[in-house]
């Protein structure tokens, strides 16, 4: 079983064309993916008894995510995107972020977890960030941890304090991705590629065992102990950018999943993982975020649809 725990979301859509709303979040979007990818998933995460939350909870059961825990009485959280004419979203926010007290519940959710996703908005806003810290530590000795801050300014306007919220779960995660955009805000005038560089030795031994970063248009890039890989990214018609980051991260996972290096007994195999097999995984994470751009909203692909990218983009990728 995997485990994403983290915020979801309604995205409200704002193009000249017209205003759509679509179930979303970073972590939901990352579980729907793992989930069209042929893993078994549960999603840990509030909505609302509310429309929005009726959508959201539909969502995820139609997408064969597990969801253990029900409605509250907040309402539930909101994303507005307004979408350029080149396809890119910004975003304004109205959330509400807080998780039940788990204490007793959580040791059974993660009894079968081999690896446990968190990120966003779930990781950096309080209260809730408190318990997700505290579920990644329940988690850590058994599962691998997945992470990307995909900070969001907007919310989190305090760099200081987002940059430490970061690094705490960067020292307890295996697999972390960020955005070049992420990195150049919580460390302003330094290369993206040195603060991954600086994030692989943060946690020593506990600490992750791949930092990727995500380049847009140039490709992902990433950094193990074996070295440094790069892939392109395949050339596609961008629909929009909306969860294109999310699908990226749900096939890196996917793909350490898949070469059965998930699990806390496989962290030193995760480890000595060599550079040529890390590109290998940025390829096939950079495929799925191609078919995600390539059509509108965060719309993950399924295996067919991923292996067809990949082979496409033998002949159709960017440089490296």
């Amino acid at each position: 079983m995997l485990t994403v725990i983290g915020e979801a979301l309604v995205d409200v859509v704002q193009r000249s064309s017209g205003t759509q709303a679509h179930v979303g979040g970073s972590p939901l979007n990352v579980a729907i993916g793992l989930a069209r990818l042929d893993h078994p998933v549960q999603f840990i995460g509030r909505y609302g008894r509310d429309e929005y939350g009726d959508a959201v909870a539909a969502h995820l059961k139609s997408g064969s995510v597990l969801l253990p825990l029900g409605p509250d009485d907040l309402p539930t959280s909101v994303a507005t995107a307004l979408i350029d004419d080149a396809g890119a979203a910004s975003y304004t926010f109205d959330l509400a972020w807080q998780l039940p007290d788990l204490t007793e519940r959580l040791p059974r959710m993660l009894q079968a977890t081999t690896l446990l996703h968190t990120g966003s908005i779930a990781t950096m806003l309080a209260p809730g960030a408190a318990a997700v810290f505290a579920a990644v530590e329940r988690a850590h000795p058994s599962a691998t941890i997945g992470f990307d801050p995909n900070c969001r300014p907007s919310i989190i306007t305090d760099a200081d304090y987002a940059r430490h919220q970061a690094e705490k779960f960067v020292a307890l995660a295996d697999v972390v991705k960020a955005s070049d955009e992420d990195l150049e805000w919580l460390y302003p005038g330094v290369d993206p590629l040195d603060s991954a560089r600086r994030w692989l030795t943060l946690g020593g031994s506990e600490g992750p065992a791949l930092v990727v970063v995500t380049r847009g248009a140039d490709g992902p890039w990433g950094v193990n102990a074996d070295g440094e890989a790069q892939a392109p990214a395949p050339r596609v018609k961008v629909a929009d950018t909306v969860g294109a980051g999310d699908s990226f991260m749900a096939a890196l996972l996917s793909g350490i999943v898949d070469r059965g290096l998930d699990g806390a007994q496989n962290r030193g195999e995760l480890r000595s993982l060599s550079a040529g097999s890390l590109r290998e995984l940025l390829v096939h994470a950079a495929a799925a975020a191609a078919v995600t751009v390539s059509r509108a909203g965060a719309n993950p692909p399924g295996r067919a649809e991923l292996s067809a990218m990949e082979l496409g983009s033998v002949n159709t990728s960017t440089a490296p």
